[in-house]
């Protein structure tokens, strides 16, 4: 899939997401924080910590501890599947 290039914090438990092919938009990440592995999201502080690290994943507090995989989020942007979406990346659909 496609590598997320740029990440911001937003009001609300959102993050502004942009990809390498020039999808962007915001997700609502607001279900999920305070939950689980996600508890340490409800501090704003740490939210604002928002990055992507060198192997691509959109992380918090500059490490890999606490990480959100980009692929859910590009599917969330663009409301396809992953079926979809390796029917139309040749090299995805011949690597499986």
């Amino acid at each position: 899939m496609t590598k997320p290039i740029a990440v911001k914090a937003r009001p609300g438990y959102r993050i502004w997401v942009k990809f390498e092919d020039g999808i962007a938009g915001e997700v609502d990440l607001s279900g999920i924080a305070g939950k689980g592995v996600f508890k340490a999201l409800e501090d704003r502080a740490f939210f604002e910590t928002v990055s992507i690290l060198p192997h691509h994943s959109i992380s918090w507090g500059g490490t890999d501890d606490l990480e959100i995989c980009p692929d859910t989020i590009y599917l969330e942007l663009t409301g396809k599947t992953t079926d979809e979406l390796t029917r139309q990346d040749p090299a995805v659909a011949t690597s499986a």
